[in-house]
């Protein structure tokens, strides 16, 4: 029975994919059809074939993210809303997952044609229905497959393989699992119906010390919204034997942009630098390209984010924030008080929430007016329940980040002998206080 199991997850994750809506489960089998053949002949293929073969493989992952993601986008900027042609680009459905699907196609296709990180005989099997199956089992597995971790090829192929119950880390599979519900269910689904305020027009009746509290919530709520949408893939992950690396370690404690970038969506982070950086050229081909290449990167992963301009503009921000933090390192040096690196750490958490306003507003001229409402607003009277209910469900993503700061704390050592007992209030809060229940914020993209 041992040799059914990679099978079984495949059936199972395909009718999972299917639950919500069958029909696009087509689009997943015809990506992963390109991946499996493509792969198949640049790792066995003749060698003046490889190329060719990698690079068409790559362009029409390409071309069906592009339609069916941004067409509508295209449709917006640069066509007459009544035409017959926008209508139809506007009306093309968004996958579910297809983002991370198909970064994961590319990076299937990039490492067997750069043999970077393994030898494709050695890794890959030299049946096709079996390398089929493989690759097929990489692209839809279930936990990973609507929302993250985005996994890399050459990360999850060597594991694949048959399991044993008594490999399992059923005790870290747990605590992500609790944890990551608790972040989900508990905090992020109970910010929501206050951070709901910032749609537009809403937010406009509300005092600037509300949309100020909203804004700080909303980052909270992003946070153990994905946060925990991660951890619970990587408990169900580990359930099945596969393991997923990190994709979040407390971001809100970094005391650079750079550092925020190594802790935030750390599969998406680390992707576009392997994938997308490096090969621009990355910081190796002089001061001028190497800013180039990181704009180029952070935009176009700002736009990986969504099919709108504010994603972009959130993108170029980022880029500009990094950029200019490089250029300060490189022409003043980087002073190493702790002083120094509290305050870039309030700085760094302060742009990082007020540009999340364009995540939760991609109409730009939305968050034109919610600072114009910040402005405006300072005599309004402050929504008391408002502020302190957000502060009360914010307050253990602050905790969760301070108690990684002093983990290491000899201090400490007794409380960690009750662990335990925090998962069994973590379990009574999610069965007795979640919030309405919500999609996941990153299922829309």
């Amino acid at each position: 029975m041992k040799r059914f199991q990679v099978p079984v997850l495949i059936i199972s994750s395909l009718i999972f994919y299917a639950f919500g809506e069958p029909g696009l489960v087509l689009l997943l089998l015809f990506s992963a059809a390109i991946n499996i053949v493509a792969s198949y002949y640049v790792a066995f293929g003749r060698k003046e074939y490889r190329r060719p073969i990698a690079i068409t493989g790559v362009a029409l992952n390409l071309l069906g993210i592009a339609f069916f993601k941004y067409s509508p986008l295209f449709a917006h900027t640069f066509l007459h809303s009544g035409s017959d042609l926008g209508q139809f680009l506007l009306n093309i459905p968004l996958p579910i997952g297809i983002s991370f699907f198909t970064f994961e196609g590319i990076s299937l296709l990039v490492d067997v044609w750069k043999e970077k990180y393994f030898d494709n005989r050695k890794m890959l099997s030299p049946s096709l229905s079996k390398h089929a199956q493989h690759t097929l089992f990489f692209i839809s597995f279930f936990p990973h497959l609507v929302a993250g971790p985005i996994l890399k090829a050459h990360d999850f192929f060597p594991q694949i393989g048959q399991k044993k119950f008594r490999d399992i880390q059923w005790e870290s599979a747990f605590k992500s699992i609790v944890v990551g519900y608790f972040l989900k269910m508990v905090l992020a689904d109970n910010l929501k119906d206050f951070t709901y305020w910032i749609t537009y027009p809403y937010f406009e009746a509300h005092a600037t010390i509300d949309l100020l509290v909203m804004l700080f919530g909303y980052s909270m709520q992003i946070f153990a919204d994905f946060a925990g949408y991660s951890l619970i893939a990587i408990g169900l992950a580990a359930l099945f034997g596969y393991q997923f690396q990190d994709n979040f370690l407390f971001p809100y404690i970094s005391g650079s942009f750079k550092e925020f970038w190594k802790r935030w969506h750390i599969s998406l982070s680390s992707f576009l630098m392997e994938y997308l950086y490096f090969p621009l050229g990355g910081n190796r081909k002089g001061k001028v390209r190497t800013y180039v290449n990181l704009m180029i990167t952070m935009v176009l992963g700002g736009l990986w984010h969504g099919a709108a301009w504010s994603y972009a503009i959130w993108g170029m921000l980022h880029g500009l924030a990094l950029a200019a933090e490089r250029f300060c390192g490189d022409k003043f040096g980087t002073p190493s008080s702790s002083g120094y690196k509290f305050l870039k750490g309030i700085v760094v958490f302060l742009f990082v929430t007020f540009a999340w306003l364009l995540f939760k507003l991609p109409e730009f001229e939305h968050v034109i007016a919610y600072f114009r409402s910040m402005a405006d607003n300072t005599r309004l009277t402050p929504g008391y329940s408002l502020i302190s209910s957000i502060l009360v469900y914010s307050l253990p993503v602050v905790l969760y980040h301070l108690s990684y700061l002093v983990k290491e704390k000899s201090w400490l050592a007794p409380v960690h002998r009750f662990k335990f007992a925090g998962y069994a209030i973590m379990i009574f809060l999610i069965l007795t206080n979640s919030g309405s229940s919500g999609a996941f914020i990153y299922f829309q993209f």
